[in-house]
């Protein structure tokens, strides 16, 4: 099974506002950004759909490290996701879970592989995650797609 690593990061200028994903796929020595956005949209989204369309740029299955910036993307996707299947999508306050479209999306796509979640500290010394921001800022600001 190919070992890739996947970095992502979302923006959004205000929040609400537009947004910009970016994702960067590492495979050996080759090197794959991506990169969208939305008029109006929120970080948090963003940073759900960079995950999202960097695992669903995988044609077969992997074994993924998953590098976020993001707590609220990792501890959902390690932890808290499992509690709001078994309730029926809603949290520990019985409301809706917040992005469960993007997060039944996510959890379908991590599904397909071998997946490891790793946090890094956002806008520091991670040079894949600083060039992730770059790119995400820019579709935002842009609205642009790779």
């Amino acid at each position: 099974m190919k070992k890739v690593q996947l970095i992502t990061d979302g923006a959004c200028l205000g929040n609400p506002g537009p947004g910009g994903w970016a994702a960067i796929l590492r495979f050996g020595d080759l090197k794959k950004e991506l990169w969208g956005c939305e008029k109006q949209t929120t970080n948090n989204r963003m940073e759900l759909t960079a995950a999202i369309e960097g695992l669903r740029a995988l044609r077969e299955e992997c074994a993924v490290e998953v590098v976020t910036d993001s707590e609220y993307v990792m501890k959902g996707i390690t932890t808290w996701i499992q509690g709001w299947k078994k309730k029926g999508w809603l949290t520990a306050a019985k409301k809706p879970v917040v992005n469960q479209d993007l997060w039944k999306l996510l959890d379908e796509q991590v599904n397909r592989h071998k997946a490891t979640w790793t946090w890094t500290k956002g806008h520091a010394n991670h040079a894949d995650n600083n060039r992730c921001d770059e790119l995400a800022t820019r579709a935002a600001r842009e609205q642009s797609k790779s």
